[in-house]
Protein backbone atom coordinates (compact mmCIF):
# COMPACT_ATOMS: atom_id res chain seq x y z
CA UNK A 1 0.00 0.00 0.00
CA UNK A 2 0.92 3.37 -0.53
CA UNK A 3 1.96 6.43 2.10
CA UNK A 4 1.53 10.14 1.41
CA UNK A 5 4.81 11.34 0.67
CA UNK A 6 6.82 13.37 2.51
CA UNK A 7 6.36 16.72 1.35
CA UNK A 8 7.96 20.61 1.85
CA UNK A 9 4.44 21.63 0.85
CA UNK A 10 2.61 20.06 3.59
CA UNK A 11 0.66 23.61 4.01
CA UNK A 12 0.32 24.69 0.83
CA UNK A 13 -2.92 26.31 -0.55
CA UNK A 14 -3.29 23.41 -3.06
CA UNK A 15 -2.77 21.05 -0.62
CA UNK A 16 -5.11 22.19 1.67
CA UNK A 17 -7.78 22.27 -0.89
CA UNK A 18 -7.03 18.97 -2.00
CA UNK A 19 -7.50 17.69 1.11
CA UNK A 20 -11.07 19.64 2.19
CA UNK A 21 -12.60 18.28 -1.30
CA UNK A 22 -11.52 14.70 -0.37
CA UNK A 23 -13.25 15.23 2.91
CA UNK A 24 -16.10 16.10 1.62
CA UNK A 25 -16.48 13.76 -1.57
CA UNK A 26 -15.07 10.71 0.18
CA UNK A 27 -17.62 10.96 2.87
CA UNK A 28 -20.42 12.01 0.77
CA UNK A 29 -19.71 9.82 -2.46
CA UNK A 30 -17.42 6.99 -0.91
CA UNK A 31 -13.74 6.12 -1.87
CA UNK A 32 -14.82 5.29 -4.90
CA UNK A 33 -14.76 8.51 -5.90
CA UNK A 34 -11.68 9.58 -9.24
CA UNK A 35 -9.08 11.18 -9.04
CA UNK A 36 -10.25 13.57 -12.29
CA UNK A 37 -13.62 14.49 -9.88
CA UNK A 38 -11.40 15.09 -6.87
CA UNK A 39 -8.92 17.00 -8.74
CA UNK A 40 -12.16 18.97 -10.03
CA UNK A 41 -13.99 19.70 -7.12
CA UNK A 42 -10.81 20.95 -5.34
CA UNK A 43 -9.79 23.38 -8.13
CA UNK A 44 -6.09 21.37 -8.31
CA UNK A 45 -4.85 19.82 -11.88
CA UNK A 46 -3.89 16.09 -11.86
CA UNK A 47 0.15 16.86 -11.99
CA UNK A 48 -0.19 19.43 -8.90
CA UNK A 49 -1.83 16.19 -7.08
CA UNK A 50 0.72 13.62 -8.45
CA UNK A 51 3.23 16.12 -6.91
CA UNK A 52 1.91 16.34 -3.20
CA UNK A 53 0.40 12.47 -3.37
CA UNK A 54 1.85 9.43 -4.89
CA UNK A 55 -1.33 8.22 -5.03
CA UNK A 56 -5.65 8.75 -4.43
CA UNK A 57 -5.03 5.98 -1.59
CA UNK A 58 -2.15 8.84 -0.05
CA UNK A 59 -4.74 11.60 -0.52
CA UNK A 60 -7.34 9.46 1.48
CA UNK A 61 -5.46 8.89 4.16
CA UNK A 62 -4.03 12.49 4.56
CA UNK A 63 -7.58 13.85 4.31
CA UNK A 64 -8.46 11.21 7.34
CA UNK A 65 -5.70 12.06 9.10
CA UNK A 66 -6.15 15.94 9.02
CA UNK A 67 -9.60 15.35 10.14
CA UNK A 68 -9.03 13.51 12.79
CA UNK A 69 -7.93 15.57 15.65
CA UNK A 70 -11.12 18.06 14.96
CA UNK A 71 -13.20 15.34 14.81
CA UNK A 72 -12.50 13.99 18.19
CA UNK A 73 -12.19 17.40 19.70
CA UNK A 74 -16.20 17.34 18.89
CA UNK A 75 -16.60 14.60 20.72
CA UNK A 76 -14.57 14.45 23.71
CA UNK A 77 -15.44 17.14 26.13
CA UNK A 78 -13.01 20.12 27.42
CA UNK A 79 -10.34 19.02 30.10
CA UNK A 80 -12.52 21.19 32.84
CA UNK A 81 -14.45 18.58 35.07
CA UNK A 82 -17.28 16.79 35.02
CA UNK A 83 -17.58 12.52 36.40
CA UNK A 84 -16.83 9.81 34.52
CA UNK A 85 -19.84 9.33 33.89
CA UNK A 86 -20.67 13.00 32.49
CA UNK A 87 -17.42 12.80 30.07
CA UNK A 88 -18.33 9.76 28.61
CA UNK A 89 -21.71 10.51 28.07
CA UNK A 90 -21.10 13.66 26.62
CA UNK A 91 -19.33 11.53 23.97
CA UNK A 92 -22.58 9.78 22.91
CA UNK A 93 -24.67 13.39 23.35
CA UNK A 94 -22.33 14.60 20.31
CA UNK A 95 -23.43 11.18 18.26
CA UNK A 96 -26.92 11.77 18.57
CA UNK A 97 -26.74 15.35 17.59
CA UNK A 98 -24.67 14.41 14.54
CA UNK A 99 -27.21 11.57 13.49
CA UNK A 100 -29.81 13.52 13.45
CA UNK A 101 -28.53 16.04 10.98
CA UNK A 102 -29.45 15.05 6.91
CA UNK A 103 -25.82 15.15 5.97
CA UNK A 104 -24.66 12.12 8.44
CA UNK A 105 -23.23 9.47 6.78
CA UNK A 106 -21.57 7.75 9.54
CA UNK A 107 -18.54 8.34 11.17
CA UNK A 108 -16.18 8.62 8.61
CA UNK A 109 -13.36 6.43 9.88
CA UNK A 110 -15.53 3.64 10.11
CA UNK A 111 -17.09 4.41 6.40
CA UNK A 112 -13.71 4.82 4.90
CA UNK A 113 -12.75 0.91 6.36
CA UNK A 114 -15.65 -0.87 5.65
CA UNK A 115 -15.15 0.41 1.83
CA UNK A 116 -11.66 -0.85 2.05
CA UNK A 117 -11.96 -3.92 3.35
CA UNK A 118 -8.21 -3.92 3.54
CA UNK A 119 -6.77 -3.15 7.17
CA UNK A 120 -3.04 -2.61 6.18
CA UNK A 121 -4.62 0.23 3.51
CA UNK A 122 -2.83 3.54 4.92
CA UNK A 123 -6.76 5.21 5.46
CA UNK A 124 -7.55 1.88 7.53
CA UNK A 125 -4.58 2.48 9.70
CA UNK A 126 -5.23 6.48 10.21
CA UNK A 127 -8.60 5.35 11.25
CA UNK A 128 -7.71 2.59 13.30
CA UNK A 129 -5.36 5.47 15.49
CA UNK A 130 -8.48 7.22 15.61
CA UNK A 131 -10.57 4.59 17.41
CA UNK A 132 -7.99 4.03 19.37
CA UNK A 133 -7.92 7.09 21.00
CA UNK A 134 -11.81 7.16 21.21
CA UNK A 135 -11.78 3.87 23.10
CA UNK A 136 -8.02 5.05 25.19
CA UNK A 137 -10.28 7.56 26.33
CA UNK A 138 -13.79 5.93 27.53
CA UNK A 139 -11.18 3.68 29.18
CA UNK A 140 -9.28 6.39 31.26
CA UNK A 141 -12.48 7.49 32.31
CA UNK A 142 -13.97 4.09 33.25
CA UNK A 143 -10.75 3.65 35.56
CA UNK A 144 -11.44 7.33 37.29
CA UNK A 145 -15.23 5.53 37.21
CA UNK A 146 -14.32 2.57 39.38
CA UNK A 147 -15.10 0.36 36.63
CA UNK A 148 -14.61 -3.60 37.31
CA UNK A 149 -13.23 -4.09 34.13
CA UNK A 150 -11.93 -0.47 32.24
CA UNK A 151 -10.43 -2.01 29.48
CA UNK A 152 -13.97 -3.99 28.67
CA UNK A 153 -15.77 -1.09 29.88
CA UNK A 154 -14.25 0.80 26.78
CA UNK A 155 -14.29 -2.17 24.40
CA UNK A 156 -18.36 -2.07 24.72
CA UNK A 157 -18.86 1.69 24.45
CA UNK A 158 -17.05 1.93 21.25
CA UNK A 159 -19.02 -0.94 19.70
CA UNK A 160 -21.95 0.75 21.03
CA UNK A 161 -20.48 4.07 19.27
CA UNK A 162 -19.77 2.53 15.99
CA UNK A 163 -22.94 0.41 16.07
CA UNK A 164 -25.22 3.43 16.95
CA UNK A 165 -23.51 5.25 13.82
CA UNK A 166 -24.30 2.35 11.42
CA UNK A 167 -27.79 1.99 12.89
CA UNK A 168 -28.59 5.11 12.23
CA UNK A 169 -27.35 5.61 8.03
CA UNK A 170 -29.12 2.01 7.56
CA UNK A 171 -32.79 3.20 9.21
CA UNK A 172 -31.80 6.76 7.52
CA UNK A 173 -32.94 8.65 10.81
CA UNK A 174 -31.74 9.99 14.23
CA UNK A 175 -31.15 7.91 17.05
CA UNK A 176 -33.78 9.37 19.61
CA UNK A 177 -31.69 8.96 22.59
CA UNK A 178 -30.78 4.82 22.01
CA UNK A 179 -27.04 5.71 21.71
CA UNK A 180 -27.37 7.57 25.19
CA UNK A 181 -29.39 5.21 26.95
CA UNK A 182 -27.03 2.00 25.58
CA UNK A 183 -23.95 3.60 27.14
CA UNK A 184 -25.37 4.59 30.24
CA UNK A 185 -26.85 0.83 30.45
CA UNK A 186 -22.81 -0.03 29.81
CA UNK A 187 -22.13 2.61 32.23
CA UNK A 188 -24.29 1.04 35.12
CA UNK A 189 -23.63 -2.44 34.50
CA UNK A 190 -19.45 -1.56 34.28
CA UNK A 191 -19.89 -0.36 38.00
CA UNK A 192 -19.87 3.72 36.59
CA UNK A 193 -21.97 6.39 38.12
CA UNK A 194 -25.49 5.64 38.88
CA UNK A 195 -26.32 1.66 38.28
CA UNK A 196 -30.46 2.53 37.90
CA UNK A 197 -32.14 1.50 34.59
CA UNK A 198 -32.24 3.37 31.74
CA UNK A 199 -35.34 4.48 29.90
CA UNK A 200 -34.78 2.94 26.35
CA UNK A 201 -36.93 5.34 23.63
CA UNK A 202 -39.90 3.78 21.92
CA UNK A 203 -39.71 1.83 18.43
Amino acid sequence: MTQPTATANAGSPTRERLLDAAAELFYREGVGVGVEALCRVAGVSKRSMYQLFDSKDGVLAASLERRAPAYLAFLLPPDDGGTPRERVLHVFERLEEMAARPDFRGCPFVSVTAELKAPDHPASLVARRCKDALTAFFRREAERGGAGDPELLARQLTVAFDGSGVRAVMQGQGLDGLALATATALLGAGGVGSAAPPVFPGP
